[in-house]
């Protein structure tokens, strides 16, 4: 093996025991591939199965966990007992090939496209329209609601029935996404929170919900797990819109959720080693180095954001994160850890190649969604 390699491909253990053969993580990644009712297609389970060998844990693409909250077209659900069944095939896909399972929870919120959502009405933390990537960036019109408290109340408890779902189904863990603009992130974000009760307000009371669902989750967690359970919650360090979340107010909330006795936490960015845009005094350091210094070493941070090459790994694992996602990567190449043991990292493809969808074994509404969006790729 490759010296330069041996961290990479070193063990890691969680706090509660749970190990993982290596640092190498799949990034959770919507894939459009379900069935119309909710459950998860044999497309879906082959494609997360041949993406289960080489990594220690796959984080699968989001499941909202009440019927208001699908943001996707092929979205699979996990939000009735239902579900269960589904959920096991998926969870059982990918622990079959030696990967631990983390099924990721979230609610849409007003990034739900109107036509999967009962009523066609969208809810989030206020009736403020999203100003980019939602259905009312291109319908002015739709406005999304805000929800009553008892409602909020429901979401979260509903976080916690999908938990004791996915531990029922046999995952070795849930990632709750606070992420990407949806409703978590809309409770902690300025811009769509513009509420005046407990959830809304001030910095603290934005991080009222987000921090709710942590506690209902890992309370859920202590009263069903019969085996150590992997928590972790994934979060976006910063919004465009102004007003909107900035690297400070971030770094307040990763903070709190530092001692929240989490197994991890999951930074979501689109290049590694980008910097801050607001917020904070030194634009010119790395948002990963900000993160680092304020957990300080009081919970994983796992970072992600177009690490392609081994080299590319090499770099971003020295910043001192102890695990790596792998994203649009491990669709290109899903042999790419297994290369890296082999000491056979000159074969890593780090471009899409356009004809080999069925080696690749990826569905055919993700692959349509890749290759119809130029840029998204390398090699599109």
């Amino acid at each position: 093996m490759n010296k330069n390699n041996e961290g990479l491909l070193s063990s890691f253990t969680f706090s509660n025991g749970i190990e993982l053969k290596n640092r190498l993580v799949m990034a959770p990644m919507t894939n459009f591939s379900s069935n119309q009712d909710g459950t998860v297609t044999e497309e879906e389970v082959k494609y997360y199965a041949r993406r289960s060998n080489g990594v220690s844990m796959v984080i699968t693409a989001c499941t909202y966990v009440t019927a208001n909250g699908k943001g996707f077209h092929g979205e699979f659900g996990a939000d009735s007992d239902e579900m269960i069944p589904s959920l096991k095939k998926l969870a059982q896909g990918i622990k079959d090939q030696g990967a631990k399972a983390v099924l990721q929870i979230f609610h849409g919120g007003r990034m739900c496209p109107p036509e999967l959502v009962p009523n066609g009405e969208i809810v989030s933390a206020s009736d403020i329209p999203a100003e980019q990537g939602g259905v009312s960036t291109e319908e002015p019109d739709v406005k999304p609601r805000a929800l009553t408290e008892e409602e909020v109340e429901g979401i979260i408890d509903a976080f916690g029935e999908t938990t004791r779902r996915a531990i029922e189904a046999g995952f070795d863990g849930v990632e709750i996404h606070g992420a990407n603009g949806y409703l978590i992130q809309q409770f902690f974000s300025p811009h769509s929170n513009r509420r005046e009760d407990r959830f809304g307000g001030s910095l603290e009371k934005r991080m009222t919900f987000p921090l709710a669902v942590v506690d209902k989750v890992k309370s859920v967690v202590k009263e069903h797990a019969t085996s150590p359970f992997i928590v972790g919650y994934r979060f976006s360090p910063e919004e465009p819109e102004t007003p909107g979340i900035t690297m400070d107010e971030t770094l307040s909330l990763v903070d709190a959720l530092a001692d929240k006795n989490l197994d991890y936490l999951h930074v979501s960015l689109f290049e590694f080693f980008s910097k801050p845009k607001r917020g904070v005094e030194d634009l010119e350091k790395s948002r990963i180095a900000y993160l680092q210094e304020t957990i300080n070493n009081r919970v994983p941070l796992i970072g992600v954001g177009s690490i392609y090459s081994a080299q590319d790994a090499r770099e971003a694992f020295e910043s001192g994160v102890p695990l790596l996602a792998l994203g649009r990567e491990l669709i290109i190449d899903p042999d790419w850890v297994q290369k890296l043991e082999e000491d056979k990292e000159d074969e890593i493809v780090t471009k899409l190649d356009k004809d080999k969808q069925e080696q690749l074994v990826i569905p055919d509404p993700l692959w349509n969604a890749i290759v119809n969006t130029p840029g998204w790729f390398p090699g599109v």
